[in-house]
């Protein structure tokens, strides 16, 4: 029963904006939970932004939250990475500004692709969603792997919401390299459970008062399910009734949008 939920494990792409458009009813959204002490943390699989720069975006679109309650892909893997690997290590990047700039803040060695040409080595490659990589980003990552190196993902979803509809996502670039190296990378945000072992300590929750609002079957809800979460599908994003319905893993909840969830939440008793 939504009753029991007193906190929630908050997606971005699909669930609170597509693109740079805030979805409907996304500031009421925000006003009803705080008006009703639930927690929340906000958990993307987009390792683009860093979370200062989420921050800066839910402002523009009405909303403030603190950095410390959005927990990105970017973040989640460097940090894991830095628990494997010694200060220092020379790692080549494959993604935007939040996954360099925690890599960086990790103690990694960042190493660019005229470096490889060059003949220089590294341990390992990361790679997560950018809409400005090219060839040779790519193929220098590739070259790596074949070479020897830890091949690692942000995060696998395949396709990313927006205005337009599905776009190549992560698991997109991912395919670029394993199709040239034989190699599939090690991912780290959702399903994985460690988004939601963290979402849970920032929260101080438990796994029984916690519920994941997502929009996508495979990543979202699966990945709650296995770590033992309510889960909420929103319809506003990726997966669609037909998924679901084809598909083992069931959601426990299922709204249209943000909209529907919030009127929900206000008649709760």
């Amino acid at each position: 029963m939504l009753k029991d939920i007193h906190n929630l494990i908050l997606d971005m792409d699909g669930v609170l904006w597509q693109g740079e458009t805030p979805m409907p009813g996304l500031v009421d959204f925000f006003e009803t939970i705080r008006a009703n002490d639930i927690g929340f943390v906000l958990a993307t699989n987009n390792a683009r932004k860093t979370a200062v720069q989420y921050t800066e975006k839910l402002q523009r679109m009405g909303v403030t939250i603190p950095a410390h309650q959005i927990l990105t892909s970017a973040e989640l893997s460097a940090s894991i990475l830095s628990e494997m690997y010694p200060h220092g290590t020379a790692a080549y990047v494959i993604g935007d500004k939040g996954l360099h700039d925690a890599m960086r803040a990790k103690g990694f060695a960042i190493i660019q692709p005229d470096d490889v040409k060059s003949g220089t080595g590294a341990a390992l490659v990361i790679a997560g969603f950018t809409p400005y990589t090219d060839y040779k980003e790519l193929a220098m990552g590739a070259l790596l792997v074949n070479r020897g190196a830890a091949f690692y993902g942000t995060n696998p979803d395949p396709t990313f919401p927006s205005e337009l509809g599905p776009l190549p996502g992560a698991g997109a670039l991912f395919a670029f390299i394993t199709a040239a190296t034989g190699v599939t990378p090690t991912t780290f945000g959702k399903p994985e459970p460690y988004v939601f072992e963290d979402a849970i300590k920032r929260l101080e929750s438990s796994k029984e008062n916690t519920a994941m609002v997502g929009d996508r079957l495979t990543t979202d809800i699966a990945g709650a399910k296995s770590a033992g979460l309510h889960t909420i599908m929103l319809l506003s994003g990726i997966s669609t009734l037909d998924d679901v319905d084809q598909s083992d893993v069931k959601p426990d909840f299922i709204f249209s949008d943000l909209r529907a969830l919030t009127r929900e939440l206000n008649g709760r008793v």
